[in-house]
Formats: C-alpha cells, structure tokens, sequence
C-alpha cells in the first residue's frame, strides 16, 4: 500500500505542473480506451489447440518440470513428491495469498513470509508462488508484485515452483496484457508495482556461450498446473 500511496502522489504531482487535475477525468480515460482500440495487435502466431497442452510443451523446452494436478488441493502433495524425488528439503517459502493450503499434512515446513536475503541467515531453499497468468506461447509465467504476492519469492531461493491454474493460460503476451488491463487496470485497481515474466530457470550463455543455469536466480523451476475445479 505504501508504493501504490507513493506512487499516486508522484501522478499527481505531474498532473499539477500539468494544469490538470489531481487524477484522470473520465474523459482522459476514454481517449485511453480509444487509442488502444484504434491501435490493433501486430502479427501473432497461431496458437491453436489445447492450450495447457501448447504450454507444457513451451515450458519443458525453457527447462521447467511441469506436474499436473486435478485441484488446487492436491498441490502440496505433488511438491512433496518432487521435492523427494530432488532430494531437497521439505522446506519452503510460501505467498501469503497461497498459505491456506495444507503444507504440513503433506510434510512440507512452509512459512507466509518474505525470503531471507542473507545467506549466514539461512537462504530459503525453495519459494512458492502462484502465478497471474501463465503464456501457452512461450511457457511463460506473469507475476504481479502486491502486499500477497512478495516478488522475491521467485527471485531469491534455488528452487521456484508455482502453481499455474489451468484456467489463466492465455495463449501469447498480448493477451496476458489485455488481462491485466481488464482485471487491473483502472484509476481505482492500477497496475502493480512489478511485472515478472519467468521462462525457466534463471540461465547465461555469457562464458564461452556455455549455458549455465542459476546465474542471477532459481536453479530450478518447477510447475504444478492445476486442473479447472
């Protein structure tokens, strides 16, 4: 809440230099609308077929493991499975927005909290996080920042793993955009803080064009989509 505060005081500042008003008339807005209806979408690719089928593709190829579940319930029993079969801790890092599922019923020690930054604190080994949409495209995830949804979550730990419900795959960047605009947009909702697109494990190709991954993030991404309830 405190960046969205400031960052309605910083518009409102430039509207005044401006001359205008402390926020958008409605009339301003409708110019918005206009010009992004008189502005179509360049070329796209033909995303066809079952799209959570094209995105699991997409996202295997960016080197993410991907399960599937029937519901959203099932979600911690599938990451205790990965986490077994990894050989990694059942220790996580959790979204708030994510914290009513049963982690301890699957064995899974999770806490509701920003990652720890400081390594001789104990780095976080694994973050959980949802998702806002996911790209059928690319095998791509959207993450918006807000007081639920820490942006470190999927930045810090070694291992990512998100929950993707089946229904928010769209099929291209163009139309995960369209989303935002139609469910965050607005004077009142705005965009958030931060917009995060993650394909895969974190990678650089910098040392003699040797891909190496967990560079600058997660070592490992791993997916777990969940099925329309």
């Amino acid at each position: 809440m405190e960046t969205r505060r400031a960052r309605t005081a910083i518009f409102e500042r430039i509207r005044q230099h401006q001359k205008r008003g402390p926020g958008p008339t409605p009339d301003e807005q409708s110019a918005v609308q206009r010009y992004l209806a008189e502005h179509p979408r360049g070329p796209q690719p033909d995303i066809g077929g079952d799209l959570r089928i094209r995105f699991r593709a997409a996202a295997e190829r960016m080197s993410s493991t991907v399960d599937e579940v029937a519901h959203r319930a099932d979600a911690p029993a599938a990451l205790a499975r990965y986490l077994a079969d990894k050989g990694l801790a059942r220790e996580a890092v959790v979204w708030p927005a994510l914290a009513d599922l049963d982690w301890a019923g699957a064995g899974i020690r999770a806490e509701a909290r920003r990652p720890r930054r400081d390594e001789s604190q104990g780095a976080d080994p694994v973050g959980i996080t949802g998702c806002f949409c996911a790209l059928a495209e690319t095998g791509t995830l959207v993450l918006l920042s807000g007081p639920q949804e820490h942006a470190s979550t999927h930045l810090l730990p070694d291992t990512h793993v998100a929950l993707v419900p089946a229904s928010r795959i769209v099929a291209t960047m163009e139309d995960a955009f369209a989303l935002m605009r139609t469910e965050r947009g607005g004077v009142e909702a705005m965009m958030p803080r931060a917009v995060n697109m993650v394909s895969g494990p974190s990678r650089t190709g910098d040392i003699e064009q040797t891909i190496v991954l967990g560079a600058h993030g997660p070592f490992r991404v791993h997916l777990i989509v969940l099925g329309d309830e």
